[in-house]
């Protein structure tokens, strides 16, 4: 059975704070390679939702080496596809303007010449109301939206977490027949 779950957003902002200037061992470090950047927001979303998702092809999830992870994981186009669908476990969300966005959101960037390129986790608002940012690829930490050249973004707010946990039956039968309070076996 599904249930859900709060975002640990600040869960999420603390793991950024702590390795947006560095790498985090347990995961590859693909700079060089296509990017870090959606990489190092997915760890930042499993920091404050420790769910991932291991449905084949359109899941979310990481095994610790570098071909044994989903491409909604390090997919610019591809994470947000599975946040803004995603019906099973895991993280899920929205898109949303940025007066709704909270820190712990992701953000994409996206330029004419090479669509949605960059991934970013929101981390908290200047004294102006600005965005501020942890990246990796081009690390940043703290860094303003607004210093970022590109022609449009989106907001992803992650709205929770779902996970399965066992069903363990109905206590109303065994609870009627004056037989148990906790369900029967």
């Amino acid at each position: 059975m599904l249930v859900t779950k709060t975002y640990l957003r600040e869960r999420a902002v603390t793991y950024a704070r702590k390795w947006a200037l560095s790498r985090n061992p347990l995961f590859v470090d693909y700079t060089g390679r296509g990017g870090n950047c959606t990489n190092f927001v997915s760890q930042c979303i499993y920091a404050g939702s420790c769910t991932m998702n291991y449905t084949p092809v359109y899941g979310w999830d990481y095994y610790l080496t570098e071909a044994n992870r989903s491409a909604s994981w390090t997919g610019v186009e591809f994470l947000y596809n599975f946040l803004t669908t995603n019906t099973g476990p895991g993280p899920f969300g929205r898109e949303v303007p940025l007066k709704e966005a909270q820190p712990g959101d992701v953000i994409q960037l996206y330029r004419e010449d090479e669509g949605w390129y960059h991934s970013l986790l929101l981390i908290g608002f200047d004294e102006d109301g600005g965005a501020l940012v942890a990246a990796q690829s081009n690390d940043a930490l703290d860094r303003p939206l607004s210093s970022y050249t590109y022609d449009q973004d989106r907001f992803i707010h992650i709205a929770g977490v779902r996970l399965t946990v066992p069903d363990i039956g109905d206590c109303y039968e065994s609870l009627l027949d004056g037989v148990a309070i906790i369900p029967n076996d």
